[in-house]
């Protein structure tokens, strides 16, 4: 008997099982030798007292550090108890017609950082996805009030008029008009030796340069400089809603076209605006009185549709009867288009989206990453019953707008074309920097704002509240945005990171208090992971100073070459460096891949990871206020060109350069030194594993020392610094051999 295409699955989840039994047997042999290496030191507490009183400090600080990374590391293990695959089948969805509406989200705030032209083409790349244009509305935040993005919109919308009918008829997969026309990939397909194709392309990317000039007249122009009298205040100016628009040009297909809506929210020094997430929430309030899809994609505004079939992907899951009640979101993979061959800062994220999310996958789904994602509007309203619901009790909860609160219905359909100017004064209104006052927006309505990094703690709600997430990989990238290319931008990017992270891990909210009485133990642990990354900086800074130190001092660390313990610390360290391996190559990775995530991840231990930490301590206690800048989308050629070369940009700040150079300079001279002292003492058995631990960081950290002394390009370190550093160094060390002497 034949089975009906509506009865055949839009999804199937495949369970990785080979890769789940490596990994739950590299657990119990792992945890194995931590037990045994936590036998050691505590045996240390039994020595006799002489001993122990002159080796305490040192032991007791290289113990806590190995507590420390075994703590991240079992919390680590969650991801990889059950990771899973997903597969989907589109061409299963029911007709165009029958598909759910999606409002699309996108966000920009600098339109010196964020290009207005890399801005333009992610809008334009979100209008052409492959979707029924009258279920499709574009939205787009722009939060520094700029004229220039609201006449890129304009500009963007003329361009788009012939764009989308091109990709439409040509069947084009990669629709952002930039990586079309600069050749990413081949297009052409079917078309490449139809004349006719050929014309029209060429027509097309005339109209793309005048479509680019016509922006760069207008950035030019001195009437729209950010200094320039007149000009909103990025801080304290109206709110502006406009649908772009205008009249059907003769010469152009008589096509459909999204809604596509310019909002830039009021703000007012008097009032927190709450950065992205009040961005998000402003968006998200229009949005329902305009046209109040019931699914809405985010997409930050540098990270384009490359695939036009996103959409129709994520419909596989949130209109799958089996999951799409407690379906809350669909997360892609962040990928970008500009990787270097060997990925040298791990922009790509790989550990991230190719083993931490398959592996949240398996349990109830993975973290909510900022853009990229699919989510469920009504996941967003909190739990609050809304049927039956007295209309002041809404009030309360949603705001004060009446046609905001009849949005709630979920048979409610903006008839937004019969009544524009009313819909657009209640935008207005919903745009407002008080509409939030006394009401729950951003506590338990829309993106939170307890925090920076509000899609991890808004996706960590909806767990605890028991929505579910998936995650969705197809083997074409759905999305691609543009990577940092310097290390400075990578460093600062990170420290905003870290600190909202850890500042989640030590609030009332840490998922490791607040999480296991809502949702499982293995999901909490997950989340747990990721706020206490950042803790890394402390047993690296340790790792990277005590026992060099102590190697200049004939103070032994670890066991003998020949003490049965060795055999227990050489697995630990090769079990961990051989695990990572393992899961580089599994993921198409190369051992130069793996040696510059070993690299990366040093550096941002000692910096970013140890800026983020402090600044999270600071915003607790109330010294510091939340702060956030855009990660700046300007593309550098020459910063480019050193990035694809695989050569680190080490023109960055001194707050980053210098922990690096001073922790390097401490293990080269104690190396050295400690070299020279084992030869004349002869102890190499007892101090070989703290000779080894500095020759192996020297050898990671490299590119550093070749910055430093090899290269003359702008990328090098400056000599200026780099002597300071290194003097401040040897002082340093001799005083700490002086003290040992006294």
């Amino acid at each position: 008997m034949e089975i009906s295409d509506e009865n055949l699955p839009l999804n199937f989840c495949h369970v990785q099982k080979w890769l789940l039994i490596i990994n739950r047997l590299h657990m119990f042999l792992h945890s194995t030798a931590l037990f045994f290496m936590f036998y050691y030191r505590l045996s240390f507490l039994f020595q006799n007292q002489v001993s122990r009183t002159s080796y305490l400090l040192p032991w007791l600080l290289v113990f806590a550090s190995e507590i420390i990374l075994s703590f991240i590391w079992i919390l680590g293990q969650a991801y990889r108890w059950r990771p899973v695959s997903r597969t989907v089948f589109p061409e299963r969805l029911p007709e165009d017609d029958k598909l759910p509406a999606i409002d699309v989200f996108i966000c920009t705030a600098d339109p010196i950082k964020e290009p207005t032209v890399v801005v333009m083409n992610t809008v334009l790349s979100a209008m052409s996805l492959d979707y029924p244009a009258d279920n499709l509305h574009v939205y787009l935040s722009d939060d520094g009030g700029s004229p220039l993005t609201l006449l890129g919109m304009r500009v963007a919308w003329k361009f788009a008029r012939w764009w989308l009918p091109f990709c439409r008829r040509y069947r084009i997969k990669s629709r952002c008009p930039k990586a079309y026309f600069s050749g990413l990939e081949n297009d052409d397909g079917d078309f490449a030796r139809s004349s006719v194709y050929m014309a029209d392309k060429q027509k097309i990317k005339e109209k793309y340069e005048a479509f680019k000039e016509e922006i760069k007249t207008l950035r030019e122009d001195s009437a729209f400089s950010r200094d320039s009298p007149g000009i909103n205040n990025v801080q304290d100016h109206p709110s502006v809603i406009e649908v772009i628009q205008e009249d059907n040009n003769d010469d152009v297909d008589n096509v459909k076209m999204p809604l596509l809506v310019y909002v830039s929210r009021e703000k007012r020094t008097t009032h927190h605006h709450h950065f992205k997430a009040g961005a998000l929430n402003v968006l998200l309030r229009v949005s329902s009185v305009m046209s109040n899809a019931p699914y809405i994609l985010v997409l930050d505004c540098d990270m384009f549709c490359n695939d036009p079939s996103s959409a129709r992907y994520a419909m596989c899951f949130h209109l799958d009867p089996k999951i799409s009640s407690s379906l809350a979101f669909v997360q892609f993979p962040q990928k970008f288009h500009n990787i270097s061959k060997n990925d040298i800062y791990d922009s790509q994220l790989r550990s991230l989206f190719t083993l931490q999310w398959q592996g949240m996958d398996g349990l109830k789904g993975p973290v909510m990453s900022g853009t990229g994602f699919y989510i469920k509007r009504i996941s967003l309203f909190g739990n609050f019953t809304i049927k039956g619901a007295e209309l002041l009790q809404l009030k309360d909860y949603f705001g004060s707008s009446n046609e905001f609160i009849k949005s709630l219905n979920q048979n409610y359909t903006s008839n937004f074309a019969s009544s524009q100017h009313t819909r657009l004064e209640e935008g207005h209104l919903l745009a407002s920097c008080k509409y939030e006052i006394d009401s729950k927006w951003g506590k338990e309505v829309g993106f939170l704002y307890d925090s920076v990094v509000e899609d991890f703690l808004t996706g960590f709600f909806l767990h605890c509240k028991g929505w579910t997430s998936v995650f969705c990989e197809p083997s074409n990238p759905q999305f691609l945005g543009t990577a940092t290319t310097n290390l400075n931008d990578v460093l600062i990017q990170g420290s905003r990171w870290y600190s909202g992270l850890f500042e989640n891990g030590i609030s009332r909210f840490s998922p490791l208090i607040y999480g296991p009485p809502r949702m499982p133990l293995l999901q909490s642990l997950c989340f747990a992971e990721l706020t206490y990354f950042p803790l890394y900086c402390l047993p690296l800074w340790c790792f990277a100073i005590i026992p060099q130190i102590c190697l200049l001092n004939g103070i032994p660390l670890y066991p003998k070459v020949s003490d049965r313990f060795f055999g227990i610390f050489l697995f630990i360290f090769l079990s961990s460096l051989l695990k990572h391996l393992q899961e580089v190559f599994l993921t198409g990775g190369t051992m130069h891949k793996w040696i510059n995530e070993q690299r990366i991840w040093m550096m941002k231990s000692i910096t970013c990871h140890l800026y983020g930490c402090l600044d999270a301590v600071l915003k607790k206690i109330g010294i510091r206020e939340a702060s956030f800048l855009p990660t700046n989308k300007v593309e550098d050629d020459e910063q480019s060109m050193l990035y694809q070369m695989d050569k680190y940009d080490f023109q960055a700040s001194n707050t980053f350069i210098v922990p690096m150079l001073a922790l390097l300079s401490i293990n080269v001279s104690c190396f050295i030194g400690g070299v020279y002292r084992v030869s004349l003492v002869g102890d190499w058995d007892k101090m070989f594993i703290q000779l080894f631990l500095a020759a192996f960081i020297i050898t990671v950290n490299y590119p550093i020392i070749e910055g430093l002394v090899v290269r003359k390009d702008k990328g090098c370190i400056s000599k200026l610094v780099a002597t300071h550093v290194i003097l401040a160094t040897m002082i340093l060390l001799e005083i700490c051999a002086l003290l040992r002497n006294v």
